[in-house]
């Protein structure tokens, strides 16, 4: 994929987790003073009840999906830009963060997937 596409799926990924991450708030911090009645939050009872919400599992899909890809390519443009490897390296470090993604995208969604079922 060209270096550019990879980029603006960067952008795309960091433009979703504010939209996810607003909703986040809007709903658990700050629902009360917009007029979402909130109850008690932290609860075992409430978070096991969110937890069983078709829209709860996919916005937590939609977050690890989205912070995921922008926290690897983050580290994968540091790395890239901060030092002087060649292509054979490139590519061995594109496979071990793509590995690593996958890696914590099914942990990850296991975990979401999991609580949703109860």
């Amino acid at each position: 994929m060209r270096e550019s596409t990879l980029w603006l799926m960067h952008l795309a990924a960091g433009a979703v987790m504010l939209v996810v991450l607003g909703i986040h708030f809007g709903v658990m911090h700050v629902g009360g003073l917009i007029g979402i009645p909130r109850g008690e939050v932290l609860t075992f009872a409430s978070v096991d009840a969110r937890s069983g919400m078709a829209f709860y599992l996919a916005v937590y899909l939609i977050l690890l999906v989205a912070a995921l890809y922008h926290g690897l390519y983050g580290l994968r443009s540091i790395v890239f830009e901060l030092s002087f490897i060649g292509p054979g390296p490139r590519k061995a470090i594109n496979v071990l963060l793509v590995g690593a993604g996958w890696g914590f995208f099914f942990y990850g969604a296991w975990a979401i997937i999991a609580g949703f079922l109860g």
